[in-house]
């Protein structure tokens, strides 16, 4: 019976941590706050821990098939487990700086955790939605932390907003799936549309309505509006967690619906989403030509990125949907690690984010400048480095699918996306610093060993790729 619910394991570890923690936190003294965060970390690490027994496990489904234990999920898992700690571990010192020292902070981290876990474990379109509105209650919160602060107020509100509009076209979209099938459980939805003529008008609404729900979530376009405002009012810790959490929680749950619920309307969704891959990472580009501000022209290229992430999923391959969860991997580091260069030198307000005040990096932080340029060159999709890999198996599964054109349009989108990436470093490298400029402030040793290791992953997946796109490609192979 333990053995049964042993995959249940590491999402009880998330909340009665996140629980722990509310419960400590007016019980810890002010400037302690801090060994709050460390014990989101601890219990994130225990939860990896607990998986590590499950991998390779035989797939079953727990609670009549609503929770999928296979390889697919416990990858998933992994990958949110390590971009919480990071989260939490980078936002001690962060929230000191800011004065937002409060516990429930890494409680909401734990919970977000959990709802994008059961998103990647999901069988059910109950669950999927109840999961997504754990994670999107969490991080509405967590957006407008700053509550003195006007942007991250209105971050949040909108966020909110956009957000609840989005949750009732996934509502709708979930009751025209269960009125074609009779189900919301995804093998009977896929059992029902395998019957000649089932796919009727009301299942290719309901699918429309889910792409919708689930394009706001993942920042695509034109579901994207909220995305840049969000990620540059919300503190920059936030702002990380965001762009590479919710999102791959948001391509897991898509990657499950689309390949083990709606199969039989391939031909719908690859349409859709083809188009959508295009505009996505075609306007996310484009926009972020004219960004000055670095968090901005961030969130315009995880929009870009997303478009990328696409491109695996139109193909509807195993070798797509592998390339897909690589590339996850490969964004969440070199993402993580752009984001958290730029939350440690942005002093206090997050005041020093534009471009200019980048300007002599070079000189005054030399490590810094070329770690941010190492994750600035991954992003670029420059060879030696993970992002190269990744956009090649994204742009190799498209034209061994037949989608020739799809992939030409995403290494033209790659290399205007060089243009900006490589702005940064030209001002840092090439730009004398102001007069007035302030030096930039002591990185504590946990942060500056994120980012050592952050660089020395770009750099061992651009070269040897082999161990994390095995595992990516075993996981993936549960989907088909």
């Amino acid at each position: 019976m333990i053995a049964t619910y042993l995959p249940l394991v590491p999402q009880l570890i998330l909340i009665t941590a996140g629980i722990l923690v509310m419960l400590l936190e007016p019980f810890t003294a002010p400037g302690r706050k801090g060994r709050l965060g460390q014990m989101a970390v601890i219990a994130s690490a225990l939860a990896a821990y607990s998986l590590g027994f499950q991998w390779n496990s035989t797939p079953r489904t727990l609670f009549h098939g609503m929770f999928i234990v296979d390889n697919f999920t416990m990858f998933f898992q992994w990958l949110f487990l390590v971009i919480t700690a990071i989260a939490a571990l980078v936002s001690i010192r962060f929230n000191q700086r800011e004065e937002i020292e409060r516990g429930e902070y890494y409680a909401l981290l734990l919970f977000a955790c959990s709802g994008m876990s059961l998103m990647a474990a999901s069988g059910d379109l109950i669950l999927t939605f109840l999961a997504i509105e754990i994670l999107s209650i969490a991080t509405y919160v967590l957006a407008g932390f700053k509550r003195s602060d006007a942007h991250s107020n209105e971050s949040a509100l909108k966020y909110f907003l956009l957000g609840s509009f989005a949750t009732a076209f996934l509502l709708y979209g979930i009751a025209l799936i269960y009125g074609t099938s009779g189900s919301t459980n995804y093998q009977v939805i896929r059992d029902v549309g395998t019957l000649p003529g089932q796919v009727q008008v009301t299942a290719v609404a309901g699918l429309v309505l889910l792409l919708v729900g689930f394009g706001f979530k993942a920042a695509l376009v034109p579901f994207h509006a909220w995305a840049p405002d969000v990620y540059q009012g919300a503190p920059t810790p936030v702002t990380a967690f965001m762009t590479v959490g919710p999102k791959a929680a948001a391509f897991a749950a898509l990657l499950r619906i689309l390949a083990q619920a709606l199969p039989a309307m391939a031909d719908d969704w690859t349409r859709l989403l083809w188009a959508v891959s295009i505009l996505t990472m075609t306007l996310g580009n484009v926009v972020a030509v004219l960004q000055t501000d670095l968090k901005r022209m961030l969130a315009y290229s995880a929009i870009a990125h997303a478009g990328y992430l696409l491109i695996g999923v139109v193909t509807n391959t195993g070798n797509g949907f592998g390339a897909v969860l690589f590339y996850l991997v490969v964004y969440t580091v070199m993402n993580l690690g752009a984001l958290t260069i730029v939350l440690s030198l942005s002093r206090q307000g997050d005041k020093r984010v534009n471009l200019e005040d980048y300007a002599g990096l070079s000189r005054s932080a030399p490590f810094i400048a070329a770690s941010l340029s190492v994750f600035l060159i991954s992003l670029a999709g420059i060879p030696l480095t993970g992002g190269f890999l990744g956009k090649f198996y994204l742009f190799s599964a498209a034209v061994e699918a037949g989608y020739i054109g799809l992939a030409v349009i995403g290494v033209l989108n790659s290399v205007v996306s060089v243009y900006y990436y490589f702005r940064v470093m030209v001002v840092m490298y090439m730009r004398e610093a102001a007069d007035n400029a302030l030096p930039p402030e002591p990185i504590s040793p946990p942060v500056l060993a994120i980012i050592a290791i952050g660089v020395a992953g770009i750099l061992w997946l651009g070269v040897y790729p082999a161990d994390i796109l095995n595992l990516a490609s075993n996981s993936a192979l549960t989907l088909k």
